[in-house]
């Protein structure tokens, strides 16, 4: 196969890089970065795909990021492939302060109380919903009734308040990441239109001297046939 990788990775190593890339973090920011930098659209839409990724990196659906921040990239009118981008502003070192901030917002602007019963219980919604997942699947295939208490607790528990705590966090981030980065890529895209400019300006003084010099080799060659007849 054409992108099938020369050394095999254990899943172990799959697994840890996942969390924490072989060359670290810093490398792969610099990376998207420089893709973003890089990506042929105006300014303000590449900015806008920005906002889009970073907001839904704030929100509970975990395996639906791309979608959604493709799908409001779009309906912002910004650049698509920016917003896949920047859906890793999202990664296994913000996702713990992302998580703990918008579901701390979000029991708080609930109702719910903040204290440790409730920390604890958000455990326990997890291995709930993990539990009522497992039994009904397997209810499918046997005379089982399906159990919905667990997901009920994991939807009040947990990913409501996650959805309704990130939805502030996501539009203020978003946002500052907006406005950072719409003149930063606007000064990057005029000094690589610059340096562009100057090297094709480079190429054609290039250019011209050699046509110059084929010029004046052909007249001094000329210059030479007619010495000896004149």
């Amino acid at each position: 196969m054409v992108f099938k990788r020369r050394d095999k990775r254990s899943l172990l190593v799959t697994l840890r890089e996942s969390v924490w890339p072989k060359r670290g973090w810093t490398r792969a920011f610099h990376y998207i970065k420089h893709r973003i930098n890089r990506l042929p659209d105006q300014p303000h839409r590449i900015a806008r795909g920005i906002f889009a990724g970073v907001f839904i990196s704030f929100t509970p659906f975990f395996g639906g990021h791309f979608f959604g921040a493709a799908a409001i990239a779009w309906l912002l009118g910004g650049n698509v492939l920016a917003s896949l981008l920047a859906t890793f502003f999202g990664n296994p070192i913000t996702f713990p302060l992302i998580a703990v901030t918008s579901l701390k917002l979000g029991h708080l602007i609930l109702g719910h109380e903040l204290g440790l019963h409730r920390i604890g219980s958000v455990g326990d919604a997890f291995l709930a919903a993990a539990s009522d997942l497992q039994h009904n699947v397997v209810a499918i295939f046997t005379h089982g009734h399906a159990e919905w208490s667990g997901l009920a607790q994991f939807f009040e528990d947990v990913w409501l308040p996650y959805l309704v705590g990130g939805l502030l966090p996501g539009i203020v981030c978003g946002l500052a990441c907006y406005y950072i980065s719409l003149p930063l890529i606007d000064a990057y895209q005029k000094r690589r239109r610059t340096r562009l400019k100057e090297r094709l300006e480079k190429l054609r003084a290039k250019l011209h001297a050699k046509r110059d010099e084929r010029a004046e080799r052909k007249e001094a060659a000329k210059l030479d046939k007619q010495g000896p007849e004149a």
